[in-house]
């Protein structure tokens, strides 16, 4: 029911899953985050100051466009698939004809997620299990070379977290573990969001 809710309010299609594979093997099959998971975060979570929110691999721009609806900061999306790129645009143009709030950006682009070039003002990055290990390191590499260019506290919000994606944060980063928020209605463990946080 939240689904529909949420998607007729943003005036947005992002719902369905994607099918067959992708042409990478280090890339995982879209699959959108459920809203209830997002209302239950921010429950008990809040944005850091200054939030700018970058979403890698986010399908059709679920993530994005409510973060930009909710709480009106900037926020980006990495979209390796030109299909699902595609419709982040077309999701974003419906939105924005409803939104009254243009003059903060929510951008799209086409493009592999470790070539994102980190801008100076994002310090939030979301991800929902987009990519093997290896591309999460090159991500978080890029992540922690902006930061040494410009220290800021930075938060990492995963979804449906991976264990490989745990195990490097905890014993191979200075990243700390700040929540964990486990989804209520839900027996599977891996139903949470954990907040990592990194802070000069």
């Amino acid at each position: 029911m939240k689904e529909q809710h949420f998607e007729k309010l943003l005036n947005i299609d992002t719902a369905g899953y994607q099918l067959g594979y992708p042409k990478s093997s280090h890339y995982h099959r879209y699959e959108p985050t459920p809203y209830e998971a997002l209302e239950q975060l921010f429950e008990s979570y809040e944005l850091p100051e200054h939030a700018s929110v970058v979403d890698f691999g986010c399908g059709k721009g679920r993530v994005p466009i409510y973060l930009h609806h909710a709480f009106q900061v900037p926020s980006t999306g990495i979209e390796m698939d030109y299909k699902f790129f595609l419709e982040a645009m077309n999701n974003r143009e419906r939105y924005l004809q409803k939104a009254r709030k243009r003059l903060i950006p929510v951008t799209f682009l086409n493009m592999l997620a470790e070539d994102y070039e980190v801008a100076e003002r994002d310090n939030v990055f979301f991800f929902f299990n987009p990519f093997s290990i290896q591309i999460f390191r090159k991500v978080l590499m890029n992540i922690l070379w902006s930061f040494e260019q410009r220290p800021r506290e930075i938060h990492l919000l995963l979804y449906y977290p991976a264990p490989d994606y745990l195990q490097y944060l905890q014993y191979e980063t200075n990243f700390d573990l700040l929540k964990e928020v486990r989804l209520r209605g839900h027996k599977n463990e891996n139903e949470r969001i954990c907040v990592f946080r990194l802070d000069w």
